[in-house]
């Protein structure tokens, strides 16, 4: 089985190093092509007013300057001879869940796997966000190859892909595993305004306290209970339960 990482924390970055380890456990043709420095939340975005450039770090490892999406479609599109069996992406910094999963490069990774018809995963590890607190990649290194065996036998339906997330505790304390629905988040961003050195005003994106729908079945809850949430999402957002009012709105005649 031929495997593809990639990530949005960029190539250095520890998260990496774990799915490496865990794409290791269940295959010996592993490739990483990650960008080459941080891409967090600029989700399935493209680079194209500027040159891709590639740097071969060593065996089936290269560095992309460019995003998570880059990294997909120039990997398939001109690094691998042969389409990747799977797509890994992550492991991310911090939990992808909700609609956070919009503004997630990790998330995006996987978007773009799926949209080249290649099974693809997104995988993140929750954490505390208090200053200093370290991450705890284990979990993820421990639950994962077994879960990724299991979930490699699901037949998906074209179009879809998987989000991981890890909860935030031991690996023994982690109370299973549960298919999970995207939760609901309060905007969680807001805008802090600066000086430079010369008095001029400068602008920076923080979060904040974040408040959601915890309801049971929501990935926001498995989480909070200490479980593996995975969420099948798809790329169709066509809303389909609305068309036919939308159609009458506009004459159209009914949809169904």
């Amino acid at each position: 089985m031929r495997i593809l990482l990639t990530n949005d924390d960029g190539i250095n970055a520890p998260g990496l190093v774990a799915l490496e380890a865990i794409a290791r456990s269940l295959s010996d043709d592993v490739w990483i092509v990650a960008p080459e420095t941080d891409q967090s939340g600029l989700a399935h975005s493209l680079t194209l007013s500027e040159p891709l450039r590639l740097r071969e770090l060593g065996e089936k490892r290269f560095a992309l300057r460019g995003t998570p999406t880059d990294c997909v479609i120039m990997a398939i599109r001109k690094v691998l001879d042969r389409k990747p069996d799977l797509v890994l992406s992550g492991v991310n910094a911090g939990a992808n869940l909700a609609d956070d999963v919009t503004y997630s490069g990790t998330v995006a990774g996987a978007i773009e796997g799926t949209v080249h018809g290649v099974r693809s995963f997104a995988l993140s590890q929750a954490y505390s966000y208090e200053a200093g607190a370290p991450i705890p990649w284990h979990v993820a290194e421990t639950l994962a190859p077994d879960l990724l065996r299991k979930l490699m036998k699901v037949d998906l339906p074209p179009g879809t892909f998987l989000n991981l997330n890890f909860p935030h505790c031991e690996p023994e304390e982690a109370d299973g595993v549960e298919v999970t629905a995207q939760g609901k988040l309060e905007f969680g961003l807001s805008v802090e305004e600066r000086h430079d050195g010369r008095g001029l005003p400068y602008f920076w994106l923080r979060f904040g306290d974040r408040k959601g729908n915890y309801r049971a079945g929501t990935d926001i809850h498995a989480l909070r209970a200490k479980k593996v949430s995975v969420t099948p999402l798809k790329l169709d957002m066509t809303d389909y339960a609305v068309q036919d009012a939308i159609a009458q709105a506009v004459g159209q005649e009914d949809l169904g």
